[in-house]
């Protein structure tokens, strides 16, 4: 198979490029750097069935030849990225999710768009089945990222009503692992920097509000296994073991005995949600899913990665 992966040089679809190489697929790597790196395409290099594109995907992509299956994963995903990029995130969301879904048509290809749990907003229903139609603000902060991912939902649908498009939506909840950046804003690697540099860990609120992580290994299995499907309605892919904010710190400070940090409570950001955990009912009966790998292993083996890392920046207080 011939495989297009937009965003192909972040965390999660550098992961998603080795994958498919390992499973036999020729992948090309589309992505803009403006939050991947190329660094997270090093084990690539020498891969004769890889390629990489240096292209921003809210401009028209053409490619020669058939492509079998294109990935759509190219956004800023982290509070940070989309709070500094707010104008990039809305047009990767709607010119982009557009482009994607044109070569896609053209190559009469499989699409697989990667939304976000972040189209729950903040959520009233819990935990999160795939009918919930959310609570978000539209005009928020985080606006710019909640609602190009829902109008990327809504246009593909409408390719796949429209034109026939073979198209998947997943729904991504908090994904953690190696190639997370240090100052992405998102909690876990804030934590995990703040750790190992003897800072302060920063909880907002009183650290009530909850998540639910899911390794990348797990979630890259669930999303090969969602693209091979013919399943057009959205699936949530995490992992439903949920845990508040408070309490990872205190696990990530029990890694790291040596550590001097203590925790420190800092105001809860605006539309930050209370709480998040994905019902993935529909994961384990579409796909056969579900999360193996469990937070005390994944947080291990995350460390590990962090412990190399860490020095290469600095990391942001840990907003969700």
């Amino acid at each position: 198979m011939r495989t297009v992966i937009t965003g192909g040089a972040g965390f999660v679809g550098s992961h998603l490029c080795e994958r498919l190489i390992a499973d036999g697929h020729e992948v090309i790597c589309v992505d803009n750097l403006i939050t991947g790196s190329e660094r997270n395409l090093a084990g690539l290099e020498r891969e004769p069935r890889f390629t990489f594109l240096r292209h921003d995907v809210s401009e028209p992509l053409f490619l020669e030849g058939p492509v079998d299956n294109v990935l759509h994963f190219a956004s800023p995903a982290s509070p940070a990225d989309y709070l500094a990029y707010p104008i990039p995130t809305l047009k990767v969301g709607s010119l982009g999710t557009h482009n994607a879904l044109g070569l896609a048509k053209a190559k009469e290809a499989r699409f697989l768009l990667a939304s976000t749990s972040e189209v729950y907003g903040d959520p009233e229903v819990h935990p999160q089945r795939e009918d919930y139609w959310g609570h978000v603000n539209p005009v928020g902060p985080r606006g710019c990222y909640d609602e190009a991912k829902r109008f990327a939902e809504a246009i593909t649908m409408a390719y796949h009503r429209y034109h026939g498009v073979r198209t998947r939506i997943v729904r991504i909840f908090n994904t953690y692992g190696p190639r997370m950046r240090l100052n992405d804003g998102r909690v876990l690697p804030a934590f995990m920097g703040q750790v190992l540099r003897n800072e302060p860990l920063t909880v907002y609120g009183q650290g009530q509000q909850t998540r639910s992580f899911c390794y990348v290994d797990d979630l890259v299995e669930g999303i090969v296994r969602l693209l091979m499907t013919d399943y057009a309605e959205p699936v949530n892919l995490g992992n439903p073991s949920e845990i508040t904010v408070l309490e990872l710190a205190r696990e990530i400070l029990e890694l790291v005995p040596e550590s001097k940090s203590t925790i420190v409570f800092r105001d809860l950001p605006q539309d930050d949600p209370k709480r998040r955990r994905p019902d993935i009912s529909r994961a384990r009966q579409v796909l056969g899913w579900e999360p193996k790998i469990d937070r005390a292993d994944g947080l291990r083996r995350t460390l590990a990665y962090f412990r190399q890392a860490v020095g290469v920046g600095t990391p942001d207080a840990a907003r969700s």
